[in-house]
């Protein structure tokens, strides 16, 4: 029957009565999800009161309360009952007795039963003893009895947790971090438990007492429905299975799914996923304000000690414009403007990858709520951001997961939110679609020194499976977006078939080698037309490797490894030809050749600032790097190199690309002279650039050995801390071969930092080599540079001499 307020009442107080009333409210069909929960936690609110008045006639100073799940009215079809019988320590025979006459009911229902009966003092002995204990006390709720009872102790008990937070917090935390390690990530798994994996209810759970204990506070937005959202699941998983279970099963999910009036399986755990990670992403959030408030308690009184009384002013490291470091988060500069500089997100995002520091919660929300929208296609900015961003390693995953809480990288890449939270019912990926996608990346950047090309393989590993979002072979869907997004995000026309092609073939070098018959010429020559040119084959392998390794331990052995290879080697012997020479030397400009004259005759470095060009129209994207051009014309003289990049890496200049040759002066200069002609492009880390007579005057000092470039440099890193950030591969310096019959040519691959280049010069000076040409290139956080060396009579190195000085080299940027 139904009471008047239209919950459902049991027929009597008896165990018989409470079992149809339940029945009839599992399988009533119009409610489901938290109606029903409440209703069936009402029901059996009356049925225990029911039996406890029964049982405890003439009895004071004793109440029946409610915990944990039970005590937030959560209960599920198969739930336990969480119970705590409070007495005051009085008659405990007649507490006993009452006991029994509650317990024993709902053993014979076959319900299942968490019980304690203990007095206030010893609840509280016990929760001081044991955290999970007090987290079901945090959600105590009277049922019956001695109302002044509960409420004493639920006050006594709220106080106890904040008083004692500074302590309970970390053991909680270890707590949540040990059973993610057991039980592993909710919104990967293919048969998730919803309770005890990271970022199911038990976690949900723990962010509510962070909350309680006043210390911090989780991301509210969208935290109550993810929650909601698992309970519902948990609900008809019970209903389907008629078990107390929490594990979602294979075999069981097309049910569960139908009992949602879901469309299938993959739908489910889609929304399974989606709440997982909003959990996750508060949890991450709070657990990081803990520390943080922990760290500044503890520091507080030594600050105030030191300041005299005063309130510590945060110290904020400049990161990038309008980025800076913060209590260990990266957030905005007080002067950042959102809703002026739409690179803003991926810089933020870059640079807090890169320091190995997590965006601070309020920077995202800030971004994502004013942001304007990135032009099409993106300026070139927006794109070295996104490379340096995917290179950054294993930090990488959580600055991504950042912005996707907050709705970023959907807005940014509009093709993603197909592959979101998408899983893969297969036995060798341990990730759905888009956390594979950026494990990839992360994989990828650890093999940017084996290709010439780092940006386009980061790029290649974003966005390889992105077809799997849309029906039929991902390969052909992925070739076709990747070319949209590739031409959007500002990639030019080979890039982009480059792009697409490592895409529409990210299979083919593992199917081919572990497959077909590699002695036959027919399949060799089949992949090298697939593949076009060495370059691609480069990337493609590196794509390979980097898939493999993000799809599971499965994929990859170094027998599939060396496969491949060998499979690489006959497709590269196919590809080879005459390897093209040492291009010639454009023209030099009007320009140019005036700034070579002035230098010739002031005998000094002349130099003029550029700004870049813009992009000619919207069809077009930007052919430029990021920065202006900057031109120096300096007479032919040792050591210009190492000069050059210490005074701009002073200056804290990026180098995006740089240009070196010699110059011979005109016939009517009537001398045999040459000037060295610099053709730089770079970019300010941070503020503006500064003026030219300011970087002429110290390129005069540098050359005359006037300016300590090394101090300089030296003292700068002092001042700022180490930051732990994500170890790079290390640097790769290689000879390569019959790349040109006047010079050797030495090629570095190595993370860009501030005065490489400068170190690089100093190491060929040392060296008593001469720099004939250099073509310099930063692609992300890449450098990628060849340098054309020969002796100091103009020869190239003899073989033996390159190599020593390639591991020279390599050794110098390593240390």
């Amino acid at each position: 029957m139904t009471g008047t307020d239209g919950r459902m009442e049991a027929e009597d107080s008896g165990p018989s009565g409470y079992a149809a009333a339940r029945l009839r409210l599992l399988t009533e069909g119009a409610r489901s999800g938290p109606p029903r929960r409440a209703a069936l936690a009402e029901l059996t609110d009356d049925w225990l009161a029911g039996l406890f008045t029964a049982a405890a006639q003439g009895l004071t100073g004793v109440s029946l309360v409610a915990v944990g799940g039970y005590g937030r009215g959560e209960l599920s079809p198969r739930s336990d009952l969480d119970l705590l019988l409070l007495h005051d320590g009085g008659d405990t025979k007649a507490v006993a007795a009452v006991a029994d006459r509650l317990w024993y009911p709902v053993w014979d229902l076959g319900l299942a039963l968490d019980h304690s009966v203990r007095t206030p003092g010893e609840a509280r002995k016990t929760a001081g003893e044991d955290v999970k204990v007090q987290l079901g006390l945090l959600d105590a709720r009277h049922l019956a009895g001695d109302l002044g009872l509960t409420a004493g102790l639920r006050t006594a008990v709220l106080a106890d947790w904040r008083n004692q937070a500074p302590k309970r917090l970390p053991e909680l935390q270890e707590l949540c971090a040990e059973r993610a390690e057991r039980q592993g990530e909710l919104q990967y798994l293919l048969e998730p438990d919803l309770k005890e994996a990271r970022g199911g209810l038990r976690d949900a759970t723990a962010l509510r007492a962070v909350a309680a204990s006043w210390l911090a506070d989780a991301p509210r937005e969208g935290l109550a429905d993810a929650r909601r959202r698992l309970l519902d699941v948990r609900d008809a998983l019970h209903l389907t299975t008629g078990r107390a279970t929490d594990r979602l099963s294979l075999q069981e999910q097309d049910q569960v799914a139908a009992e949602l009036g879901l469309l299938d399986a993959d739908t489910l755990l889609r929304q399974v996923y989606e709440a997982a990670r909003v959990i996750s992403y508060a949890s991450d959030v709070t657990w990081r304000e803990v520390g943080r408030v922990l760290r500044s308690r503890a520091v507080r009184p030594r600050l105030r000690a030191m300041l005299g009384g005063g309130k510590p002013v945060a110290e904020r490291s400049p990161l990038a414009e309008g980025v800076v470091e913060q209590d260990g988060e990266v957030v905005l500069a007080r002067a950042a403007r959102p809703e002026r500089d739409p690179v803003l997100p991926l810089r933020a995002a870059a640079a807090a990858a890169q320091a190995g520091l997590p965006l601070s919660l309020h920077a995202v929300r800030r971004m994502a709520a004013t942001a304007r929208p990135l032009p099409t296609p993106w300026p070139v900015e927006a794109r070295e951001q996104l490379v340096t961003l995917l290179g950054s390693g294993r930090p990488t995953v959580e600055v991504w997961e950042a912005l996707e809480a907050e709705g970023l990288i959907s807005r940014l890449l509009p093709d993603w939110e197909r592959v979101r939270c998408r899983p893969q019912r297969n036995a060798v990926h341990i990730w759905t679609v888009d956390r594979h996608l950026i494990e990839t990346a992360v994989r990828a950047s650890e093999l940017t020194r084996h290709v010439s090309r780092p940006d386009l393989l980061l790029v290649a590993a974003l966005l390889h499976d992105i077809g799997k979002g849309w029906p039929g072979d991902h390969s052909v869907a992925g070739e076709i977006i990747a070319k949209d997004v590739a031409a959007r995000i500002g990639f030019d026309r080979a890039d982009v078939a480059v792009l697409s092609s490592l895409v529409r073939h990210h299979l083919l070098l593992v199917e081919t080698a572990t497959r077909r018959d590699l002695d036959d010429p027919a399949t060799v020559r089949s992949v090298a037309e697939a593949v076009g040119t060495q370059g691609t084959l480069e990337l493609l392998h590196a794509l390979t490797e980097s898939d493999a390794l993000a799809t599971g331990p499965a994929a990859w052995s170094s027998w599939r490894g060396s496969l491949v290879a060998d499979l690489v080697r006959r497709v590269s012997a196919v590809l080879a030809g005459d390897t093209p020479d040492e291009p010639e030397p454009a023209a030099p400009t009007a320009e140019q050749e005036r700034l070579a004259i002035e230098a010739f005759r002031t005998g000094g470095p002349v130099l003029a600032l550029r700004a870049q060009r813009e992009p000619v129209g919207e069809d077009e994207p930007a052919q430029e790097p990021l920065g202006v051009e900057l031109l120096i014309a300096v007479p032919d003289q040792p050591a210009v190199l190492p000069a050059v990049a210490g005074v701009l890496a002073v200056h804290r200049l990026t180098v995006r690309t740089a240009e070196l040759r010699t110059l011979r002066l005109p016939d009517d200069v009537q001398d045999d002279g040459a000037v060295l002609l610099l053709n730089w492009r770079v970019a300010a880390e941070y503020g503006s650039l500064p003026q030219a007579a300011r970087l002429r005057a110290d390129l005069v000092r540098a050359l005359d050995g006037s300016l300590d470039i090394a101090g300089r440099l030296a003292e700068r890193d002092a001042a700022y801390p180490r930051r732990r950030g994500w170890v790079a591969p290390p640097p790769r310096v290689t000879v390569a071969p019959a790349a040109s019959h006047h010079a050797t040519v030495i090629e570095v691959r190595a993370q860009d930092a501030p005065g490489l280049l400068h170190r690089i010069g100093m190491a060929l000076e040392k060296a008593g080599v001469r720099v004939r040409s250099m073509h310099v290139s930063t692609l992300g956080s890449n450098a990628v540079d060849a340098f054309y060396v020969t002796t100091g009579t103009g020869a190239q190195l003899p073989t033996e001499d390159a190599s020593s000085l390639a591991r020279v080299l390599e050794e110098t940027l390593r240390a």
